[in-house]
């Protein structure tokens, strides 16, 4: 995977208030706009650090910089310092701060890890994890560089990565064979390793799900047949979403010569089956017996 690249640079926000101090007339601006976000710190202050003490205004006021910065970023206007001074005057402060805070709450409810249980539903859970993800992309001071809008785009290409390994789990589980699986605790890979090393028997079943005894059946059916493991896998790729099959092939790449290759090795069935529960199947693995 190639990595996002990251760049150094004032907060958009501190670049269009030194467009602003170039102008002769801008004082009338620059008083509105010092209002405004006094008037927005006070109320970060509030709701997110702590409006009681000196270090949690400063606190707001660095999360109020790169929002508003984040804001500008993703207005889609030209990347100059003329042009967001003219955004951001346009807009006003307080809708730009609202803009950015969105982006980071649209953000927030991607999902971070392939791992879905009810607990990162808990009202509790969200609303910590919104104010770390604040913290992390916001935070930032007038006096230093800023990668804030490199990381929340490089972050939203993540997490709509995982979302869709999510989206494509929960498929598999809804066109299980035996029919769907209703557990709220989702081990995406897991799910999707499952469908892939029982596709290799090219009996036209989605496994989305599993147990100890199936997986040692499935061992002795492998070796005891001789198997055009893609033919089983192309039969699968066919049944699955267009949007799914880049995931689909992704993962066979990963696993075909691995645990595939132990599933048709003379290895013993029972070192098998532990690492398949252990590295791949994970929680989707019904246990039947010890």
């Amino acid at each position: 995977m190639q990595l996002a690249s990251i760049t150094s640079r004032n907060p958009q926000l501190i670049e269009a208030l030194v467009a602003l101090s170039q102008r002769a007339d801008y004082q009338e601006n620059s008083d509105i706009l010092l209002d405004e976000l006094s008037s927005i710190s006070v109320l970060v202050a509030k709701k997110f650090t702590n409006d009681r003490t000196a270090d949690g205004l400063l606190e707001a006021h660095y999360l109020t910089v790169g929002c508003i910065s984040l804001g500008i970023s993703q207005a889609g206007i030209p990347d100059n310092a003329e042009a967001k001074l003219a955004f951001l005057l346009r807009e006003g402060a307080e809708y730009v701060f609202q803009r950015g805070f969105r982006h980071i709450k649209a953000l927030s409810n991607l999902p971070y890890a392939t791992f879905v249980s009810d607990f990162d539903k808990d009202p509790y859970v969200l609303q910590r994890n919104l104010k770390a993800l604040f913290s992390e992309i916001c935070r930032t001071s007038p006096h230093s560089s800023w990668t804030g809008d490199d990381l929340f785009n490089s972050q939203l290409v993540e997490r709509k990565n995982t979302q869709k390994i999510v989206e494509f789990a929960k498929w598999l589980r809804r066109n299980h064979f035996s029919g769907p699986v209703k557990d709220s605790d989702l081990d995406a890979h897991a799910v999707i390793a499952i469908a892939i090393i029982f596709s290799i028997i090219a009996d036209d079943r989605i496994v989305a799900r599993t147990g100890q005894k199936e997986i040692e059946s499935l061992i002795q059916l492998a070796r005891a047949s001789k198997l055009d493991i893609n033919v089983g896998w192309n039969k699968l790729i066919k049944k699955t979403p267009l949007e799914y099959q880049p995931i689909l092939l992704e993962r066979i790449k990963n696993i075909q010569d691995t645990i595939i290759k132990k599933i048709l090795s003379k290895a013993k069935v029972n070192a098998v089956v532990t690492e398949i529960q252990d590295y791949y199947a994970s929680t989707e693995v019904d246990i039947e017996y010890p």
